[in-house]
């Protein structure tokens, strides 16, 4: 029996047609990731971040974004707070959630450092072991 022989009645169970199915499954977690990801994009605050030269690191799911614009206002996940007392307060009853969710700051690049200090402190005294600071990647180091 030769295995590379050419046998015409072989060729008769062969399908002609492409399989959209792997095609499907593809473009529907597409839409989903797109659907997830574009009203976190649509209603972030508008901030300058500042650059980082470095690794990106992946973001995790479970967190908490503080922002901080340039007249040092601080936002807890897009709402205003506008006392310190507040925000620890928030804090707190975060840090009793298991797992805990990480906390993200996300400060403008002209913002004074002791605006950003205040809120890493604050996460700090409620006992979070995760806080990270949101920058964005710098433009020459992408090319």
């Amino acid at each position: 029996m030769n295995l590379y022989a050419s046998d015409e009645s072989s060729n008769e169970g062969l399908m002609a047609e492409i399989n959209t199915t792997p095609l499907v499954d593809v473009m529907l977690v597409l839409l989903i990731i797109f659907l997830l990801t574009i009203p976190v994009v649509s209603n972030s605050i508008n901030l300058q971040l500042p650059a980082e030269s470095g690794r990106t690191h992946q973001i995790n799911s479970d967190h908490v974004v503080i922002s901080v614009d340039a007249a040092g206002t601080v936002y807890y996940n897009q709402s205003p707070i506008s006392d310190p007392s507040a925000l620890l307060a928030q804090f707190q009853t975060l840090a009793l959630i298991q797992p805990q969710p990480e906390i993200h700051i996300r400060a403008d690049a002209t913002v004074p450092y002791a605006f950003v200090g205040v809120v890493v402190d604050l996460a700090q005294q409620a006992g979070f072991a995760k806080v990270g600071l949101v920058t964005q990647p710098d433009a020459n180091e992408a090319r």
